[in-house]
């Protein structure tokens, strides 16, 4: 099935999904039904529970939509982009191609910081590299006491988190600044969260084509080891932390000891390595 072959006399819903599936899996998709049911839902502005009970067969524009859109998941283009959206913490949050798409790896890092923030009460939060916003929205909603200042060195990047931040109703409680890692001054914070590049330059090429050819290189881009924004960082951590603060970062498979030698080496003191819901060490949590 090629671009257009969806468009014409109309069909039922499970001809057509099982046409796009098919072309999916054709494409290398790793999920070609959920994407095409996705997709086909989208198109016809019905959620996929609704579309599953549909029996009326498609409209001529839902075709084409619907075409229009398996045409770029054809080529790799994420689904996310597709969609416009991506859901992170149980939250809704927008994105494009100026931000790295949200994963459900980054939740260990949200979920160990809300735990430090509902024990801490009040407190001041900084977010390095916030991207779309997700950490930075995510502890603002869950923790209304937190006062948050996010940053990123992308423009583009920022006005998708400040759209985020409205769409979650917080924006009140998070300042976003466009700043290098930390923003200027010499304002000290309880708590520095950060989801920073972490992929070997020489690696980006060969990963998912959803990822290489369509996310922001320099969301994901960490250094010929990996590790540059780890150094950065832990450099200046110890000197914005108040007395106690912690510094929480993800991280990449296998760079937990590393990091933490990194951190160590400037002053903090790592007290755990978290791993995801995989086991995969994924978040390096340090006290000033």
């Amino acid at each position: 099935m090629e671009p257009g072959e969806l468009q014409g006399e109309p069909r039922s819903l499970p001809e057509v999904l099982a046409q796009a599936t098919a072309r999916l899996k054709r494409a290398g998709v790793q999920t070609p039904r959920l994407d095409a049911e996705l997709l086909l839902a989208e198109a016809c502005r019905l959620s996929r529970a609704e579309l599953l009970t549909r029996r009326e067969p498609l409209s001529e524009s839902e075709s084409e939509r619907f075409d229009a859109m398996l045409s770029r998941r054809g080529r790799r283009e994420p689904l996310a982009y597709i969609l416009g959206r991506k859901e992170f913490f149980s939250l809704d949050f927008e994105v494009n191609p100026q931000v790295l798409i949200p994963r459900p790896e980054t939740e260990t890092l949200a979920a160990a910081a809300l735990d430090f923030l509902k024990a801490r009460g009040e407190a001041r939060v900084l977010d390095i590299g916030t991207g779309s916003g997700i950490l930075a929205v995510t502890l603002a909603v869950s923790e209304p006491r937190a006062r948050i200042v996010a940053t990123d060195v992308s423009s583009g990047a920022l006005k998708v988190a400040r759209r985020n931040a409205r769409r979650n109703r917080c924006a009140e409680r998070i300042e976003f600044l466009r700043a290098d890692l930390f923003p200027p001054g010499a304002e000290r914070f309880d708590l520095v969260v950060s989801n920073p590049p972490y992929i070997e330059d020489q690696l980006i090429d060969a990963l998912a084509p959803e990822v290489a050819r369509f996310e922001p290189r320099t969301a994901l881009a960490g250094g010929a080891d990996g590790l540059d924004f780890y150094r950065r960082i832990g450099a200046r951590a110890r000197t914005r932390l108040n007395p106690d603060g912690a510094l929480m970062v993800e991280i990449g498979a296998g760079q937990g000891a590393k990091v933490g030698e990194i951190f160590e080496r400037s002053g903090l003191k790592v007290v755990a390595v978290l791993r995801d819901l995989a086991g995969i060490e994924r978040v390096v949590h340090a006290r000033a």
